[in-house]
């Protein structure tokens, strides 16, 4: 009796951790499956002129005259504010983010994009306005926080919770619901709820391994915007009271020497990004250089650096904690990110048996409530 109670505890479980998490796993699936192949899509969607043909690593332009290029008296956009520079590690592209003034609205951001090597101007736009609807812009934000900022991060990160709960007590209902049965049977002679439930067990246990680990990831993510939010108001504000009140330099050190210096404290690393003197998501005084490994794993462990935009000087470097290095090795392993092509087609069967085993899922809880209504 005692192991019959057990089994209809854990039914329970399964079944209202399912029923709650389903409708926006699957969203998550649906909006995931682009994901997986979004450096791909990107490639497709971008404009007909295209970088260089060498690496990401290939040696790049001097980013002092890259920002001349940008803002210079002949640049694009003369006088303008320099926000960040993104060098991108997986083409031959520096972009470049730029403002009408220091304390503009975000929304009037543009960008240029050059050619890593050549220095040549790839793209342009104006404002953020000009921008097309960027598809796989709107997959990730629906899939991150269901466009609801801070908030749906929060809700999703719950709900992944409970698949993992859901995916817990599936696996505890499937070995006594299988004891008689061998691994892989469809009781093809049972009929149609019978089929659809022996499909739903193979297919759920079959995948749980992948589930769990895109299950934990997808939490991580989901929890990592506050952790980085509290990591950077603490250790970004102890690094900064040396120069508590001290007012943002108005002349501004060379970029590129500012980067040849974190690069030279940090060997086996690369520059990934330069954030401009900036009170809000960096430092007031500093730029704010961030730096990733050169190997494929480390590539995806972050490091960021302080160098005094006055003086071009190295001020500090910054120790990422293990659990901000966790989500960092976490959010590509989510998208199937470490091994290239193979694995994203891995990774996009895996989403799409998914997405069969929580419809059938529905299918069965819906058909079995259905048969119990009354018939008039």
């Amino acid at each position: 009796m005692a192991s019959a109670a057990g089994f209809r505890g854990w039914y329970q479980v399964h079944k209202w951790s399912s029923l709650v998490c389903t409708l926006f796993l699957l969203l998550l699936c649906v909006t995931g499956l682009p994901l997986v192949f979004r450096d791909e899509i990107e490639t497709w969607q971008a404009e007909a002129v295209a970088p260089s043909a060498a690496g990401a690593d290939a040696r790049h332009a001097d980013l002092d005259m890259l920002v001349a290029a940008a803002r210079g008296p002949n640049g694009l956009f003369p006088s303008e504010t320099v926000r960040w520079i993104s060098l991108e590690d997986d083409r031959s592209e520096i972009w470049i983010a730029l403002a009408p003034t220091y304390d503009a609205d975000r929304k009037l951001n543009h960008v240029v994009r050059f050619d890593a090597r050549t220095g040549r101007v790839l793209e342009q736009r104006r404002s953020a306005a000009e921008a097309r609807p960027d598809f796989i812009a709107v997959m990730f934000w629906l899939h991150k926080g269901l466009l609801a900022g801070e908030v749906g991060e929060l809700f999703l990160g719950a709900m992944g919770i409970l698949f993992l709960v859901a995916t817990v007590s599936g696996v505890v209902l499937y070995a006594p619901f299988m004891r008689k049965l061998d691994f892989g049977t469809v009781r093809q002679h049972k009929g149609r709820r019978v089929r659809w439930l022996d499909l739903h067990n193979l297919l759920g246990i079959s995948t749980v391994a992948w589930v769990l680990v895109v299950g934990v990831t997808g939490v991580l993510n989901e929890v990592s915007e506050p952790l980085y939010g509290r990591w950077r108001e603490t250790a970004i504000r102890d690094l900064l009271k040396p120069y508590a009140g001290k007012p943002m330099p108005t002349e501004l050190a060379s970029v590129q020497g500012a980067a040849d210096a974190v690069a030279r404290a940090l060997p086996g690393m690369k520059i990934r990004s330069v954030r401009y003197p900036d009170g809000e998501l960096g430092s007031p005084h500093h730029y704010l250089v961030w730096a990733i490994g050169d190997s494929p794993l480390r590539s995806r462990l972050f490091q960021p650096a302080l160098v005094d935009a006055a003086t071009g000087e190295l001020s500090s470097i910054g120790h990422v904690p293990w659990y901000l290095s966790a989500v960092q090795l976490a959010r590509p392993l989510h998208f199937g990110d470490y091994g290239a092509m193979p694995m994203k087609v891995l990774w996009a069967t895996l989403d799409l048996i998914t997405i069969a085993v929580l419809g059938s899922g529905v299918y069965l809880w819906v058909g079995r409530h259905w048969r119990r209504r009354p018939r008039t």
